[in-house]
């Protein structure tokens, strides 16, 4: 089972920069995205043998995600049931046979971490979400967690050590997601690897130079673990300021 995830940072105008020929391409069983900054009606995408899931923030043109899927799931919640949190369309739950398909679009802390305080109580019920469902099925959550968790992710960790989506906060809140009982796929497979990221700031030839941090991630439950067939980061795919995160399971 192959499965995508891309923060898009907008389909619309990812759209016009090629998702559809990378989408077609890489053929996944589930694709989520993040960042889709529309609301369902604003488009159209042909995506045939999928069935396609949206939650849209209330307000327009911000955060979003959705699933294509060629499974027909059992079931779709969007949220995770708490008003406040769900106002901005960042979680779709869906339900198959052996095991819950999570996408995520973690708040932002921003730059001058004033979103700090609400990003960890998101932390503490998007967590508590987790684990409820993992009482009856395991766990496959996919996203954009807006979190560099250990200097490996991030090209300059010690000159952005209390930045937003690197602040000891938010990397121990990841840090008790693992422990928790859940694993990080790409590090199961790459423990050592650096310079492997999935996001770039648009600044100049940032990109280019390859300084980046990794913050988009399939997180799985550790009873998942040994299914793990590969975990990559297609970072020659363009079109975003990320770029997508790819899992292969025996499953």
């Amino acid at each position: 089972m192959k499965l995508v995830s891309w923060n898009v940072n907008g389909i619309r105008a990812c759209v016009k920069k090629g998702f559809l020929d990378y989408f077609h391409e890489v053929d996944a069983d589930i694709f989520a995205i993040q960042e889709t900054k529309c609301q369902r009606e604003q488009i159209e995408l042909a995506l045939n043998g999928y069935q396609q899931y949206w939650n849209d923030a209330k307000r327009k043109g911000y955060s979003g995600t959705a699933v294509f899927t060629k499974e027909t799931p059992l079931s779709v919640q969007y949220g995770i049931g708490e008003e406040l949190i769900d106002l901005e369309g960042r979680v779709i739950t869906l339900e198959f046979e052996s095991f819950y398909f999570v996408t995520c679009y973690t708040p932002n802390s921003k730059r001058d971490l004033s979103r700090l305080d609400y990003r960890l109580q998101w932390e503490d019920y998007f967590l508590a979400f987790l684990k409820k469902l993992e009482l009856l099925k395991p766990v496959i959550l996919a996203g954009d967690l807006n979190v560099a968790h250990t200097e490996q992710d991030i090209k300059n960790s010690k000159s952005n050590i209390g930045n937003s989506g690197f602040t000891f906060e938010e990397r121990e809140k990841m840090t008790r997601m693992l422990n928790s009982g859940f694993v990080d796929s790409f590090r199961s497979i790459h423990a050592n690897v650096a310079d492997r990221f999935s996001w770039w700031s648009y600044m100049n030839k940032v990109r280019e130079r390859n300084i980046g941090w990794r913050i988009d991630y399939f997180i799985l439950s550790s009873i998942l673990q040994g299914t793990i067939k590969t975990a990559d980061i297609h970072d020659h795919i363009l079109g975003s300021d990320h770029c997508p995160v790819v899992l292969e399971l025996e499953i």
